[in-house]
């Protein structure tokens, strides 16, 4: 089974060639890297290229031409490999806060599901120990804000450690996803709900990133607290398929 996962990058130039190299000495055979490049500033798209010739069969990369946001790089690169031979299509960050071993789990469980997610808040999953109580409270409430407003059956709904069954996303309206930032996270689990698509959580440890700066910013959270709000209107002709 080839299984691809999308990694967007903006200025991931330390962390890139080191989570690559990683994933592709996992025992997992046909695992590929699709990264999507948002014109970084840092050299990270060059970098990418130079890893392409590393690994011409395991990795490409798409350029953009600008900071365009997380959500239209994932439905770009989501859309791409529909196109391609990827029996199933994961996410992931591109610093390392998703251990790139539970990359392995994922696909086990994606045996038995139609989406295997990461996640922070079952038993066994974990927040950076050095996070401070604020921002601990602060994914926590995030978390139970868009599962109550929207009745999802996870309780990590804002996650980006996802693997989706190639199935699974063909069947999702992608073009009608509009979330840009983090909520994109909790759009698609919504979309997938609807649908009647099955998941499973995984657990997993999300550690603070050791390279680069993050990317999460006021308006980002603004954006998540708002949409939350807009998705049911959005998405009210939605029917199961499953």
């Amino acid at each position: 089974m080839k299984t691809t996962f999308v990694i967007p990058t903006y200025n991931e130039a330390e962390n890139l060639p080191k989570l690559t190299r990683t994933l592709f000495e996992l025992p997992l055979d046909g695992l590929c890297v699709l990264v999507i490049d948002d014109a970084s500033k840092d050299g990270t798209g060059e970098i990418a290229e130079e890893l392409k010739k590393e690994f011409p069969s395991r990795l490409d990369v798409i350029h953009r031409t600008g900071k365009l946001g997380l959500g239209s790089a994932y439905i770009t690169g989501f859309k791409h490999l529909l196109e391609g031979d990827s029996s199933a299509i994961g996410q992931m960050d591109a610093d390392f806060s998703h251990e790139p071993h539970k990359v392995l789990e994922l696909v086990q469980t994606l045996k038995t599901c139609d989406i295997a997610v990461g996640s922070r808040y079952v038993p066994g999953g974990a927040l950076d120990k050095n996070w401070p109580f604020w921002r601990k409270w602060l994914s926590g409430f995030g978390n139970l804000y868009a599962r109550t407003i929207l009745s999802l059956p996870i309780l990590d709904t804002t996650g980006g450690f996802r693997l989706w069954r190639r199935e699974t996303l063909a069947a999702m309206p992608l073009e009608r996803v509009r979330s840009n930032g983090y909520v994109f996270q909790v759009e698609m689990a919504y979309v997938a709900h609807r649908l009647g698509f099955q998941f499973k959580e995984v657990p997993i440890y999300f550690a603070e990133r050791l390279w680069g700066q993050s990317k999460m910013s006021f308006k980002i959270q603004m954006e998540a607290a708002l949409r939350v709000w807009v998705l049911p209107g959005q998405y009210h002709d939605l029917k199961k398929i499953r």
